[in-house]
């Protein structure tokens, strides 16, 4: 069976304006995140899709909304952000001076939790999970091709373990209402466009008309 698979990352919030750690906290997209979104959707950068999954969060529902309207999608809860337990809605100046934060910040090993929250090999360990299960619902409803609206972090957790050479955690995160295709086939991921690069020539595009 091939498909495709486009993962995008919810638009912009008031946490991540004011650069707040927001994993499990439900917050709703900002004035600017709703613009931004309605912005990349008049420029044609969303694909259209079969089969339509949210990690069932506020920022991912109404950026599911914003773009392809009122119809139904699944909801898989293992895509929802990190969870930073009481790390939540605080910022690094507010933590920096942490014991606990600063153990969490410098485990190499990802088996450090957050206070109330998880640890990273736990995260990682769920968006696998999380992977499996959409694999599943696309294999039974013979979906050729499939919209995820999730979070960042879970986005560069896929790209780090599908594409683990190309480039770090940090250097997969995709910005606000972007992501990336990929494309499956044979039973294997076999790779990859970047979202951003197809609103770049859609841009271009624009400006030469």
């Amino acid at each position: 069976m091939n498909a495709q698979i486009h993962f995008i990352r919810h638009g912009r919030t008031f946490a991540n304006e004011k650069s707040l750690y927001c994993g499990s906290t439900d917050v709703p997209l900002s004035e600017s995140g709703v613009k931004e979104i309605l912005d990349f959707k008049s420029k044609g950068v969303y694909p259209k899709a079969e089969l339509f999954i949210t990690s069932g969060m506020k920022r991912t529902i109404e950026t599911f909304n914003l773009i392809y309207g009122d119809i139904d999608f699944i909801t898989i809860k293992g895509l929802k952000e990190y969870d930073f337990g009481d790390f939540e809605m605080k910022s690094y100046n507010e933590l920096k001076d942490r014991p606990d934060y600063q153990k969490w910040i410098t485990d190499e090993i990802g088996d450090v939790r957050c206070p109330g929250g998880e640890s990273k090999n736990e995260f990682y360990k769920r968006v696998d999970q999380s992977i499996q299960q959409i694999l599943n619902e696309i294999f039974r409803r013979k979906a050729g091709s499939t919209m995820i609206v999730c979070h960042g972090g879970v986005i560069s957790v896929i790209m780090d373990r599908l594409f683990p050479k190309e480039r770090n955690f940090y250097e997969w995160h995709p910005k606000y209402g972007l992501g990336y295709t990929l494309d499956f086939s044979k039973g294997t991921f076999r790779g990859y466009k970047d979202i951003e690069t197809t609103l770049k020539k859609t841009e271009s595009k624009h400006k030469n008309i």
